[in-house]
């Protein structure tokens, strides 16, 4: 009796702890809560699912998302995708969201789509079945559909009267402050798109958000512009200045014994896009043997060891080998230093490649691997001559260059190449699109079919694994990028913080939480 009584009594206590931890309806940020954040690459892509809303966000699963405003799709033939809609959303102005804000949405979309992929020429058209059902029509196969939609965000009537659609080569974002999207934080100051940013936005909690568990921080602060060696002293030596911050691989020892901020690494999809210009750039560029030399030159082991302190992975093409296919893909081929030394080949790149000069624009945070590749490719004579410059002009320079309208020589350029287009290797494959404005490569036919099949297949099937090795191996013989190996994530984080990254181009800022001791709370 007593012990029955005894076992009742610790199963209640049990039951009212585990009910007192619930999430409730009700819930809401921490008071004064407040983060601040560092985005070195692509802030635009990082911060745009926490301010805008999508029928799929990036999610860290086997498919690379998960439903946002859908909660279920149903794909009815090779052309026709059915989605249910989320009932009671509301846009961060109050407005509510339904299949006449899709329908609206996607009729300026129509008008001015982004440019990074084929949707532009294979969307026809999107139905209305009822206020929360809506069905997109394509006009012929396309596999890669779902990875698009994560990108086409939805956007109150009032910014798309003023704004519409972007029609960018870049993703889309918000072109200004305001109650416009209808993500869990709404821009309240600055902006950041692809093309343009202000060196600091400021984004707060959403009250009209449908899941108020997911706004958890009151407060964000997104830095786009800093100086590295500052802002790196802000968040190990200090607290109230900068939370979260991705660093140099050279820094991790400093993060690891810092008394504030902790190291978090993991695996990634994103790769270092360097880009070689066969379009106006140095013209022994244009003869494969010599691409092919400067890449046989690189020691990615070397690299990996000294460039990376071991946080990356070799491999033999710009697409990360975390992608799906990349590994079977890839099975058959190795880094061109892996097949050969490039110690004991330097006489004969030394014959392809000495007394070349190369002109090198980049960001100042690559200019830890600067330093290894001028190391390996003066050893057969290439001369590199750098430019640092900002992001903004990196991309400028880039999505002109195709058309001959850059306004910078370049020969030899770097970016982040993180992973935008989450789990499918497009991120990496897309600059080789022939006539694309992120192409800096001369036309190649046999690159566009390949490409045409792909869009064609699902990622995982056996279909889109016969092509992707096709596009692998047609890259790999004509050495159209410069390889380096593939960066894993290492972020500093204010021990305070709780933050997981994502091994795509994604800032969760709805997952992130602080301890009842952060500065932002004391404060």
């Amino acid at each position: 009796m007593c012990s029955s009584l005894l076992r009742n009594t610790f199963l209640l206590l049990f039951m009212f702890l585990s009910l007192s931890f619930l999430p409730t309806a009700n819930a809401a940020p921490v008071k004064g809560s407040h983060v601040k954040i560092y985005i070195s690459s692509l802030p635009y892509l990082y911060t745009s699912h926490a301010v805008n809303g999508s029928l799929l966000r990036p999610a860290n699963n086997e498919r690379g998302w998960e439903y946002y405003m859908a909660t279920s799709h149903f794909q009815i033939s090779d052309t026709v995708y059915e989605f249910k809609l989320r009932q009671g959303v509301q846009f961060q102005d109050g407005t509510p969201f339904n299949a006449d804000s899709v329908i609206e949405n996607m009729e300026y979309f129509k008008k001015k789509p982004f440019l990074f992929s084929k949707i532009n020429t294979v969307y026809d058209h999107t139905e209305k079945i009822d206020d929360y059902t809506v069905r997109f029509y394509l006009k012929e196969k396309y596999g890669t559909f779902l990875n698009d939609v994560i990108w086409i965000q939805f956007y109150t009537t009032k910014y798309l009267k003023k704004f519409g659609w972007n029609g960018k080569a870049t993703c889309p974002n918000l072109a200004e402050a305001g109650p416009y999207g209808l993500g869990p934080y709404i821009l309240s100051e600055g902006y950041i798109e692809g093309d343009r940013k202000t060196d600091k936005a400021v984004l707060i909690a959403n009250p009209n958000y449908y899941d108020k568990d997911l706004v958890k921080v009151e407060k964000f602060t997104i830095y786009t512009k800093l100086d590295s060696k500052v802002a790196l002293s802000d968040v190990i030596e200090s607290e109230g200045f900068l939370d979260i911050m991705p660093i140099a691989f050279s820094d991790v020892k400093l993060v690891s014994s810092s008394p504030y901020a902790k190291l978090v690494t993991g695996p990634s999809t994103d790769n270092i896009a360097i880009h070689i210009n066969m379009v106006n750039g140095n013209e022994k560029l244009k003869d494969k043997n010599v691409r092919l030399a400067l890449n046989r030159a690189i020691d990615q082991q070397q690299l990996l060891t000294y460039a990376f302190s071991g946080y990356a992975q070799i491999k033999p093409t710009l697409a990360s080998p975390n992608f799906p296919g990349v590994k079977d893909a890839v099975k058959n081929l190795k880094a061109y230093s892996e097949v050969e030394s490039p110690k004991e080949i330097r006489e004969e790149l030394k014959s392809i490649l000495g007394g070349l000069k190369l002109k090198v624009l980049t960001q100042e945070k690559f200019m830890f691997l600067w330093r290894s590749l001028d190391r390996d490719l003066r050893k057969v004579g290439v001369k590199l001559d750098f430019e640092i410059v900002d992001e903004t002009t990196i991309f400028s320079q880039v999505l002109s260059t195709n058309t001959g309208k850059n306004t910078k020589s370049w020969d030899l350029i770097v970016w982040g190449d993180d992973d935008w287009y989450f789990n499918h290797p497009w991120a990496a494959i897309f600059v080789y699109q022939p006539n694309s404005v992120w192409s800096t490569m001369p036309a190649d036919p046999v690159m566009g079919k390949y490409i045409d099949e792909m869009f064609k297949e699902t990622a995982n099937t056996p279909q889109f694994s016969e092509v992707l090795t096709k596009i692998i191996n047609h890259v790999y013989e004509n050495a159209y990028m410069l390889v380096v190996p593939a960066p894993n994530k290492v972020v500093a984080v204010n021990k305070k913080v709780s933050y997981t990254p994502l091994p795509m181009a994604s800032l969760p800022l709805w997952e992130i939480e602080v301890s009842d001791n952060h500065w932002s709370i004391k404060q």
